[in-house]
């Protein structure tokens, strides 16, 4: 059974371009309970493709490159990443631990689900979403 509202299956796929993209794969791992998928690293060490996933959402990254820029060289990103996830509080809660911060602790949405952000060490915005029971 999933979590996941039928209208957001099949969604599009992100690509996260970031700096450390080892590190971040073992920081998702931690924080987001997520499993690599597989990684392509390039001779020289920086990972040119990686994917994750988590509760069957997949997600792709990168080490930046060819003119591709990470968030926090950026400054910031104007893209906010949503993942539905079955237990809400314990991600969001896991997450912090691991070293995210914190922009909305997790409550209930007039909308139906139950939503938290978060910005992990790399510069990417997560919106937790679960849906509400009944």
């Amino acid at each position: 059974m999933t979590t996941i509202p039928e209208q957001y299956l099949r969604s599009t796929v992100p690509h996260l371009l970031l700096d450390g993209a080892s590190e971040a794969i073992g920081f998702y791992e931690r924080a987001l309970g997520a499993q690599e998928l597989f990684r392509i690293p390039d001779d020289g060490g920086p990972i040119v493709h990686a994917e994750m996933d988590v509760e069957g959402s997949v997600f792709m990254l990168s080490d930046a490159h060819d003119g591709f820029h990470s968030p926090l060289t950026l400054g910031g990103t104007s893209v906010g990443i949503h993942l539905f996830v079955s237990d809400l509080d314990a991600v969001h809660a896991r997450a912090v631990g691991a070293g995210a911060d914190e922009a909305q602790a997790p409550r209930d949405m007039d909308y139906g689900l139950r939503s938290s952000i978060l910005r992990d060490p790399f510069g990417h915005v997560w919106v937790l979403l679960a849906t509400l029971p009944g």
